[in-house]
């Protein structure tokens, strides 16, 4: 719900001038953070996310995956509200968070796949990317209200209350999950 919202606006927060609350980076600059370093950070979120649940199990990890994707949305707080000119900053703060993003989504995905599990597997797994989509294409076209109504500070904010639910969610599933879906068994 709330990662639906942010990653709308991330982009437009970047580059947004100062006097409206945003950054005021220049798209060259937007460009190699994201997409040099920010994508960087996913992989290594995701490839994490696999090793760990490939060890521990994913109900072991569900919970700190979810908090990963959902609590790193306080680095956009932090620079909404700080503003900061320094692209280290900038840098390491979208680093951080798309880092638990790649985490938390390995989480969601493995879900996916243990929802999946059984005689129609691909059927399922297309059915829960299709919910997936779906669960992202609403809230975030919702998003835009409460941008325009509470600027980039007050959004953010909104977005940290907006992880409530998938907190709520992740608990029920992590209540009934199979401890050794996704742990790597040695062959024998």
């Amino acid at each position: 719900f709330a990662e639906a919202q942010v990653v709308k606006f991330i982009g437009k927060f970047l580059l947004d001038a100062r006097e409206v609350g945003g950054l005021g980076l220049h798209e060259e600059q937007i460009g190699f953070i994201n997409g040099t370093l920010g994508v960087g950070a996913l992989l290594a979120g995701g490839v994490l996310g696999g090793i760990l649940a490939a060890r521990y199990g994913l109900r072991k990890w569900l919970l700190p995956m979810a908090a990963a994707m959902n609590l790193t949305n306080v680095t956009f707080l932090a620079l909404a509200y700080f503003q900061p000119t320094n692209l280290v900053y900038v840098s390491l703060a979208v680093m951080i968070e798309k880092f638990g993003y790649g985490l938390g989504f390995t989480g969601y995905m493995l879900y996916m796949l243990y929802l999946a599990q059984g005689k129609h597997q691909t059927s399922f797994y297309a059915i829960c990317t299709g919910f997936m989509t779906l669960g992202l294409i609403l809230p975030g076209s919702l998003a835009g209200y409460p941008l325009k109504w509470l600027g980039y500070t007050g959004f953010f904010v909104w977005i940290l209350i907006a992880t409530i639910p998938s907190f709520w969610a992740t608990w029920i599933v992590y209540r009934q999950m199979d401890p050794q879906f996704g742990r790597r068994t040695e062959a024998a």
